[in-house]
Formats: C-alpha cells, structure tokens, sequence
C-alpha cells in the first residue's frame, strides 16, 4: 500500500476531524475518566491493531492516550492508517458511551 501525497492525506483527514498530522504520522489523543479506562481502551485496540498487523506507537500519561499511526514500511502515511485511525474512533465512540 503506497504512501499517500499531501492532498490525499488532506482529504483523509476530513473524515477524522480529530485526528492531525505531524511529519509522517497522524495522531490523536483521547481522554478517559482516570487511568484503567484508559488502558481498557488501549487493549480493545491492541486487537484491532494486531488482526491488521498494523500497530500504533501508543503513549499512556494518567487519564490520556496518544495513538501515533505511519506505515514504516511505505515511508509514510498509507490509508492502512486512515482505516486502523476510523476503527479507533469507532472505539473510542462506543466506549465513552458505557
């Protein structure tokens, strides 16, 4: 799967508002009610990430977790991470709801 030129990245990014790039990554953070939600949320993904083979560089701090997404071996931003970055925010809206 190629990387993606500036203007793909661009119109990927409309359909997740809350995601931004940076370099060669997009990322997001969320934000959880304390520590454990945030860990329960990084092990729903951790599956999601691991039947994609495609792994997110994750960054925990307390109540927030970061998710940086690239494919290392495309150079850059391919749509494998605009895919893994809809499954998190589908995640992300199911579990703030419970």
């Amino acid at each position: 799967m190629p990387a993606l030129h500036n203007k793909q990245i661009k119109l990927n990014l409309q359909a997740v508002p809350n995601w931004s790039k940076r370099a060669q990554t997009i990322l997001r953070t969320f934000k959880f009610e304390g520590f454990l939600k945030g860990i329960e949320f990084v092990n729903r993904i951790a599956a999601k990430a691991q039947k994609m083979n495609h792994h997110p560089d994750i960054d925990i701090r307390f109540d927030q977790v970061t998710l940086t997404l690239t494919t290392h071996d495309e150079g850059g931003i391919t749509e494998k991470d605009f895919s893994l970055a809809r499954q998190c925010d589908e995640v992300f809206s199911k579990f703030s709801v419970s």
